[in-house]
């Protein structure tokens, strides 16, 4: 699989936010010597309510490595921006880092004997709850052995996840799982969460503020147009979308655009079957998704 596809922060700003606002963040309060005091802890929430500390806590690393994982993983994980567009992922990010904030205040509260006085700092609800579609709906697109030991193209995605889970043990432990729990609850569809969107004047506010490079969502093309696209389907990360009702006379001839090639191809497709998916769609990268994924399921 590869983590590449459309280069930087293509029509991912709300990626290229926390990518660029973590790592500030834990630049400088590591230079001031501030990272052993933020993160969630009693203090902060029951007695000395200060927040700096609060907001810290949501984006700052305590540490460098916790920095380069976390960060390599939340620009990793710009693939499901690209997927269900700027404004439903920003949902998902605020679902995740509120609910996963939540759960970890609960946890203070209820464990008291098990050195957790404070929690590592981090976006860790943003990034283990982007394990749960990482896990469900990214595919594996190839497999191979190391001294006997069975891997895949998501493998390192994973054991990067563990480093960052296991990075200050109890302390980083309990905001992971948190997080995943979290993710979890998005993808159940806790209160109609799927369909929430954040108001247009906001998106649009933040979309100026933090361009990217390109538009906030990949455009579909030919769903309008084509009477053939019809039916709905459930699509990765809990989206709805139209799918491809094939017919051999509307097959598109025209070639597909190598940006949206190039995205398919960061979801862990090879090039030939993304380009012919495409073509079989009518360049509606969400319709050939649908199409990749279900040969994928065959």
């Amino acid at each position: 699989m590869s983590g590449g596809g459309p280069s930087g922060f293509h029509n991912t700003p709300v990626t290229k936010v926390f990518v660029v606002t973590s790592t500030v963040l834990t630049i400088v309060l590591g230079i001031r010597g501030r990272s052993s005091v933020i993160g969630l802890s009693r203090k902060i929430i029951f007695k000395n309510f200060q927040i700096w500390k609060l907001f810290s806590s949501f984006f700052a690393f305590s540490s460098t490595p916790e920095l380069v994982f976390g960060i390599y993983l939340i620009y990793y994980f710009r693939v499901f921006e690209r997927q269900i567009g700027s404004n439903k992922h920003s949902v998902f990010v605020l679902f995740s880092t509120t609910v996963s904030s939540l759960l970890q205040v609960l946890a203070l509260s209820l464990i008291k004997d098990f050195g957790l006085d404070i929690l590592a700092p981090g976006p860790y609800g943003l990034i283990f709850s982007s394990f749960v579609p990482f896990f469900f709906d990214i595919p594996v697109s190839s497999r191979f052995r190391v001294f006997g030991i069975n891997f895949s193209d998501k493998s390192l995605t994973y054991l990067a996840g563990l480093q960052l889970l296991f990075s200050s043990w109890k302390r980083s432990f309990l905001p992971g799982v948190c997080g995943i729990l979290a993710g979890s609850l998005y993808r159940l569809n806790l209160f109609g969460i799927r369909r929430a969107k954040i108001p247009k004047f906001i998106a649009s506010f933040f979309s100026k503020l933090f361009p990217s490079g390109g538009t906030s969502r990949v455009a579909p093309s030919g769903n309008a147009r084509n009477p053939n696209i019809l039916r709905n389907q459930q699509l990765p990360f809990g989206g709805n979308q139209r799918e491809a009702r094939l017919n051999p006379i509307n097959i598109a001839v025209t070639e597909p655009p190598q940006d949206s090639i190039a995205t398919l191809v960061s979801m862990g497709f090879d090039v030939s079957s993304a380009r012919q998916a495409l073509m079989r769609a009518h360049n509606d990268i969400n319709v050939a998704t649908n199409i990749l994924l279900e040969m994928q399921s065959h």
